[in-house]
């Protein structure tokens, strides 16, 4: 029985939602090596793996091989990215994403902005914690009860 990107992607996800990145990452290297092509779900399993271990530059990495894949990131996989950044304090590249997201019309959701938030909070940058605040009130998205903790 031969494995395929479904069965891939499953075990990535796994390996993530259990904190061994390690794996994930392995899997996405096996995958690349042998004749079957990574799709967005199996990068956006290995990018949210990152901030368990693999820190915030790997997953923006990852993030960067995607356009070599012919692969374009999704809600998903950028929300991800922004996560691991926000995990590390790196609101600067959070901040980066968030744009980038903008400029490619990916879909802005609350968790997106949760994540850049808290960013900037962990960045001891609240005046652009607010910014990011007002933006989402600008948008319509309605702030969640952990986003006012914030």
């Amino acid at each position: 029985l031969q494995a395929d990107v479904i069965t891939y992607n499953a075990a990535a996800c796994a390996c993530e939602r259990c904190g061994k990145w390690q794996q994930a990452l392995h899997l996405l290297r096996e995958m690349q090596e042998s004749d079957m092509a990574p799709d967005v779900v199996t990068y956006s399993a290995a990018i949210s793996a990152c901030p368990e271990g693999g820190g915030w530059r790997r997953a923006l990495a990852l993030l960067a091989a995607m356009p070599q894949e012919r692969l374009t990131p999704n809600v998903i996989t950028m929300n991800a990215a922004i996560s691991s950044c926000e995990k590390h304090a790196a609101w600067q590249q959070a901040l980066q994403l968030l744009e980038a997201m903008q400029t490619t019309r990916i879909s802005l959701q609350v968790i997106t902005y949760n994540a850049a938030m808290s960013a900037c909070e962990k960045g001891e940058q609240w005046q652009r914690a607010l910014a990011l605040l007002a933006s989402m009130q600008e948008l319509r998205l309605v702030p969640t009860t952990i986003d006012r903790k914030s």
